[in-house]
C-alpha cells in the first residue's frame, strides 16, 4: 500500500504511483516466480489450441451471500499479521480479542503450508482469512504473468490455464471455514487491470460464495477519479477499497477527505461497498496515531460511507523492510502495545456496534459543517428536509437511508478534529418527528430531544436515527 509519495494526482497517470509502495516493501517482488514451473504443467499447449472463453460476469454481485461484505457483522481487518514463527493459537486469540474479525495473509507467509496453519487457527477463533500473494501461485497468476489468450503476449497464462490454477488454490483452502477468498492484487496499476479483472472473474465463476478482493492506491482530483472508474470498469470488483494514511508529522493530510469523496461516489455509482485501510503504525513522515487519531480515521471513514475498516499494520514490520517502520499494535518481538489496547477499545466499544447499524444503510450525503476553510474536494453542509442547521464546532455529517428507502434517516455526526473536543447543536427539519440517539453500550437507540447537542471528544462521533411520521 502506498506510503503517500505514490498518490495519483489530478493530472498523473497511474504509472506515476512511485516506487515506495507497500506491495514492494512488505509483500516482496517476484514471489510468484517459484510457481511458474507448476503453472507451465497445467496443459498450456492444449489450452492455446482452444478458442478463448470469456469468464466476465457483469451481473450485480450477490453481496448478501458473500463473506465479510455480506451478513450483519462489520468487517474489521488487519494487514501484516503475526509472522510464521508467531502463527499460534494464542496470537490468533489476541487478534480476535481486539475486535478484529478477519486478516489478510502476509509477513513472510510465503506458501500454502503456513497459510493452512493460519487458516486452522482462524477456524478455532472465528476469524476470516483472505489469502494474498506472496502465495506463490496467486503471485504468479496476477503479478508475474498476465492472464490473456493473446499468443503474442509476453509472460502470459491462458484463461484456461488460469482457471485450472485458481481451482488448484481453491481445492487447497476451501476445506477451512475461515477461508473467505483472495486478496487478488494490492494496488494494481492500469496495465494490470485486465489481469486483475480476469482473476476476479475466475474466482467468481469457480467460487461465487467467496470474495475476490483488491485494493487501490490513494489519490486526488480528476486523474484519480478517472483511475478509479477505469478500475471498476475493467475489474468489476465486489468491493472498492483504498488506503491512505493521514496522520503526518506536519499535521493531518487535508486531501484525505477528497480521496474519500471520490471513492464514495464511485462506490455508490457501482453499487458496491467501500473499504479503507487506516494508519496504525509509525514510519517515515507519519506518526504513530494515538487513540483519538484512531477514532478520527474510523469515524471520518464511517461518515463517508465506509463498510469495512482495516488496520495497517497489526504486527510491526521489521527494519529490513525499510521506511523506518516503528511500533504498531504489536512490536516485532511480539509485545502488545498501548495502541493495541486503544484499537481493542474502539473496536469493541464503538466500531462493532455502530458498524452493525451502518453496514446495511446507503450513504445519502457526506458534508462538512462549520469547517472553514472547507477542505479540497468536500461538500459544505446545506439544510435539507431532515437536517435544518448545525451550529458550533466543525463536524462531518454522514446521512444514510435504508436500502429500500422508507423515509427514515440516520445521521452520524463526527468531530472534524483529531485533537480537540467539539460541540455541535443540530436542529432538524419539519419532516423529522422523532429523534433517537444510538447507545453502543446497549446496541440500541434511546429517545433524544430535538435540537440535539453532540459533545464529541477528539475523533469521536455520535449516531442519530431520525423518524418521519
Amino acid at each position: 500500500m502506498s506510503k503517500g509519495a505514490g498518490n495519483i494526482g489530478s493530472g498523473d497517470d497511474a504509472a506515476a504511483a512511485g516506487p515506495l509502495r507497500r506491495r514492494d516493501l512488505l509483500l516482496g517482488a517476484g514471489a510468484g516466480l517459484g510457481a511458474l514451473a507448476a503453472t507451465s504443467a497445467l496443459g498450456a499447449g492444449e489450452a492455446r489450441a482452444a478458442p478463448p472463453r470469456s469468464v466476465r460476469n457483469t451481473a450485480p454481485w450477490p453481496i448478501d451471500d458473500m463473506p465479510l461484505v455480506g451478513g450483519p457483522e462489520f468487517p474489521i481487518g488487519i494487514f501484516w499479521p503475526p509472522p510464521p514463527y508467531e502463527t499460534t493459537l494464542t496470537r490468533y486469540q489476541e487478534i480476535a480479542a481486539a475486535g478484529m474479525n478477519f486478516l489478510i495473509t502476509g509477513n513472510y507467509m510465503f506458501d500454502q503450508y503456513i497459510n493452512r496453519r493460519a487458516l486452522g487457527f482462524a477456524d478455532e477463533v472465528g476469524l476470516k482469512v483472505l489469502v494474498n500473494s506472496p502465495e506463490p501461485r496467486l503471485s504468479a497468476l496476477t503479478h508475474t504473468l498476465s492472464i490473456t489468450d493473446d499468443p503474442q503476449a509476453q509472460l502470459r497464462i491462458s484463461t484456461a490455464d488460469a482457471r485450472r490454477l485458481v481451482q488448484v488454490m481453491l481445492d487447497e483452502y476451501r476445506q477451512y471455514e475461515s477461508f473467505a477468498g483472495f486478496d487478488v492484487f494490492d494496488e494494481p496499476q492500469r496495465p494490470k487491470f485486465a489481469t486483475v479483472g480476469a482473476a476476479t472473474a475466475l474466482v467468481r465463476e469457480l467460487a461465487p460464495d467467496l470474495l475476490p478482493y483488491s485494493n487501490l492506491v490513494p489519490g486526488n482530483g480528476a486523474g484519480y477519479t478517472s483511475f478509479v472508474k477505469d478500475f471498476i470498469a475493467a475489474v468489476n470488483p465486489p468491493v472498492l477499497s483504498f488506503d491512505r494514511y493521514p496522520i503526518l508529522t506536519g499535521g493531518l493530510d487535508i486531501n484525505y477527505f477528497d480521496n474519500w469523496a471520490i471513492i464514495r461516489r464511485a462506490g455508490l455509482e457501482a453499487g458496491i461497498p467501500t473499504w479503507v485501510y487506516i494508519q496504525s503504525v509509525k514510519y517515515n513522515g507519519r506518526l504513530l496515531p494515538n487513540a483519538a487519531q484512531l477514532r478520527w480515521q474510523i469515524n471520518i471513514s464511517l461518515a463517508y460511507g465506509a463498510k469495512g475498516i482495516m488496520y495497517f499494520t497489526y504486527w510491526t514490520p521489521e527494519p529490513a523492510r525499510g521506511e523506518g517502520f516503528e511500533s504498531a499494535l504489536v512490536t516485532t518481538d511480539g509485545r502488545l502495545t498501548p495502541l493495541y489496547r486503544s484499537a481493542k477499545a474502539v473496536n469493541r466499544d464503538w466500531l462493532e456496534p455502530v458498524g452493525r447499524e451502518l453496514k446495511p444503510l446507503v450513504s445519502v450525503s457526506a458534508t462538512h459543517a462549520n469547517d472553514d476553510p472547507l477542505p479540497p474536494g468536500t461538500d459544505a453542509f446545506a439544510p435539507d428536509a431532515y437536517v435544518a442547521g448545525v451550529e458550533g464546532s466543525a463536524v462531518v455529517l454522514g446521512q444514510f437511508r435504508a436500502a429500500t428507502d422508507n423515509g427514515r434517516r440516520w445521521l452520524l455526526v463526527a468531530n472534524r478534529s483529531d485533537a480537540d473536543t467539539a460541540t455541535a447543536r443540530v436542529s432538524f427539519g419539519e419532516t423529522v418527528t422523532k429523534v433517537e440517539r444510538f447507545r453502543p453500550d446497549i446496541a440500541s437507540y434511546v429517545p433524544a430531544r430535538a435540537p440535539v447537542t453532540a459533545n464529541l471528544p477528539a475523533g469521536s462521533a455520535t449516531l442519530y436515527r431520525l423518524g418521519t411520521g
